[in-house]
């Protein structure tokens, strides 16, 4: 379900979809209906799996720091910081996958100094 998700740029309402798309699956593989009232976090320590959306984070978290450690001539990371130079659509601009994992990274407490040290950033622990 998440297969390439570290370069997705998710938005609200696609991570409430998943999020009813995973729970739909473990109730169905823990064979309870909606009907029984079962909170979602029992059945999720039954399955012992995590939330889907800490998964997304620690996903883009690990891919981010994966391309900060390379060399800068790295074509991954000359997409990462490559700027369009071009005007936007009139309304709301769409999130980019930068301002994602900018996000995630001040909801943890991290920096770009953070990824450079591998072990350490692997040791980080989201949820």
């Amino acid at each position: 379900m998440l297969h390439g998700s570290e370069t997705w740029p998710v938005r609200k309402e696609n991570e409430v979809a998943l999020q009813r798309a995973e729970m739909r699956m473990v109730r169905w593989m823990c064979n309870v209906k909606v009907k029984d009232r079962v909170p979602c976090k029992e059945l999720r320590e039954r399955l012992g799996i995590a939330d889907i959306i800490l998964l997304l984070q620690q996903n883009r978290l690990r891919w981010y720091g994966h391309v900060l450690r390379k060399e800068d001539t790295d074509w991954e990371k000359k997409c990462m910081e490559y700027e369009v130079e071009s005007s936007r659509p009139r309304g709301r601009p769409k999130r980019t996958w930068k301002e994602v994992v900018q996000k995630d990274c001040q909801a943890h407490n991290l920096n770009k100094d953070n990824a450079v040290d591998r072990v350490r950033w692997k040791k980080i622990k989201i949820g």
